[in-house]
């Protein structure tokens, strides 16, 4: 049973006749990325090396798409052969799946913007450095106390925030920082040698004689020629970083998780704060404005609510940034405000038309203007039957605040998943992110529910007044 098991990885795609490797197109060039000349075709030097690998096995190559930072967790899972797209050989993949030898080696460059005084990690202690999430870099930097570290999801993001100053450097592979960092006139190189580390191919516990396989297709292939078509940097040789002990569930990371349910629970309720007023404000427009204003109101509510809130997001934080410079929590307070406005418009605009009309015509009957009419008879009535979905919405918006990640924003479910890949394990980080979540949440639909119960008992002598 033993042998049939560590044979298993070789057989299987052997069996099924391709090498199934995963990878991440927002990863971009020269990794794996679609031919600018003929996008039904993927291009890149690691693509050229999955090729010869598959070749070397005498299968084909088949490529999967997987964001970058669930890699590990989704090989673990079974939805793939192999990781092979910038993985780095860090202490913390070590005992959770098998590496092979390095096929790429490089130098984790410190780019900085011209100028810039501080050349050093050591000299940024106090100072905002950028860096993807999970990487080799986000490691060393949390082994320098002080520094203060922003989490990307992708490669151009982390220089864009360093040429409009959100952040004081950038840490990263040399092969990222020579196309997306250097190619900027702004920035510059402050230290070429921070650390030195190398990629490596991933494989799942279990998979002996395929590490074995790929290992020695690694020792035979000559790729040379790729790196060289590619224009890779020269390669360093591989410098250890040292090992760190592999992190535990404990206060520490508790205390981190709370930190992020403080994010979510300001992010959230401070986009609410916004989003109720303007949407009132939109719903007002769209039933006593001006025909300028209805159109306005309505194209503003179709405008936001058809359109992805994750896209908005990133509009704002790095589409307008040369003309609006927010910091990511402003920003995240304002994407999701202005969206959640185009719904509590129509939450507004619907309890409003719900009061009988009856009321507006006694209101004018009492010489009462129409701005009076509203403020004292119409708003209190429709406010308190919005009620109820207002507080649904925030509930809501509790959870949507998740996407703000997207922009650096490290807010709850984002904690979680960088303690699942400090301490390797997903299921006491996500439980612990599921009752912080409920804990924020229930209170909010308890609330709701009461409300819905105490207006319906005061409705219910009107309907029986009315009745009788």
């Amino acid at each position: 049973m033993i042998a049939l098991l560590i044979a298993a990885g070789l057989a299987r795609i052997h069996a099924a006749g391709e090498l199934r490797w995963a990878g991440d197109l927002q990863g971009g060039e020269p990794y794996v990325f679609r031919d600018p000349r003929d996008p039904s075709k993927l291009v890149g030097f690691e693509v050229e090396i999955a090729d010869r690998l598959a070749q070397r096995l005498r299968v084909r190559a088949h490529f999967v798409q997987n964001d970058w930072s669930n890699l590990v967790p989704s090989l673990e899972r079974g939805d793939f052969d192999i990781i092979l797209n910038g993985l780095e050989d860090t202490a913390a993949l070590h005992g959770r799946i098998l590496l092979s030898k390095p096929y790429f080696t490089f130098s984790e460059q410190l780019v900085v913007r011209k100028g810039f005084p501080l050349r050093s990690l050591d000299q940024l202690r106090g100072h905002r450095i950028g860096t993807l999430a999970s990487s080799l870099a986000h490691q060393i930097l949390r082994e320098h106390p002080g520094i203060e570290t922003v989490l990307y999801g992708g490669q151009e993001e982390p220089y864009r925030d360093l040429q409009l100053g959100r952040t004081d450097a950038v840490l990263l592979d040399s092969i990222i920082a020579a196309r997306y960092g250097l190619t900027k006139p702004e920035l510059e190189l402050a230290d070429a040698d921070v650390a030195r580390g190398a990629y490596v191919i991933g494989l799942r516990l279990g998979d002996g004689d395929l590490l074995e396989a790929v290992n020695d297709a690694l020792d035979h292939l000559d790729l040379t020629d790729i790196y060289a078509r590619w224009h890779l940097p020269p390669q360093p040789a591989v410098k250890a970083v040292e090992d760190v002990p592999a992190a535990t569930f404990d206060a520490a990371q508790v205390l981190l998780f709370l930190k992020g349910a403080w994010v979510t629970l300001v992010v959230s309720m401070l986009a609410m704060a916004l989003a109720i007023p303007l949407g009132l404000a939109l719903a007002l427009s769209r039933l006593y404005g001006g025909t300028l204003l209805r159109y306005a109101a309505h194209a503003y509510v179709e405008l936001w609510r058809g359109t992805p809130v994750l896209l908005q997001l990133y509009i704002l934080y790095y589409g307008l940034a040369p003309v609006v410079h927010l910091n990511a929590l402003a920003a995240a307070i304002l994407g999701l405000g202005l969206n959640y406005a185009a719904y509590e418009a129509e939450v507004h605009r619907a309890a409003i038309q719900a009061i009988p009309i009856g009321q507006a015509e006694a209101a004018a009957a009492l010489g009462l203007t129409r701005g009076q009419a509203l403020r004292l008879v119409l708003l209190p009535q429709a406010l308190r039957t919005a009620l109820p979905a207002m507080t649904n919405d925030l509930i809501a918006l509790l959870k949507d605040s998740s996407l703000v990640s997207v922009i650096t924003v490290v807010e709850l479910t984002k904690q979680m998943t960088i303690t699942a890949v400090d301490v390797r394990s997903w299921a006491l980080p996500g439980a612990l992110c599921a009752g912080l979540y409920f804990a924020m949440s229930y209170p909010l639909a308890r609330l709701a529910a009461r409300l819905e119960k105490s207006l319906a008992e005061a409705d219910e002598p009107i309907v029986q007044a009315a009745a009788a």
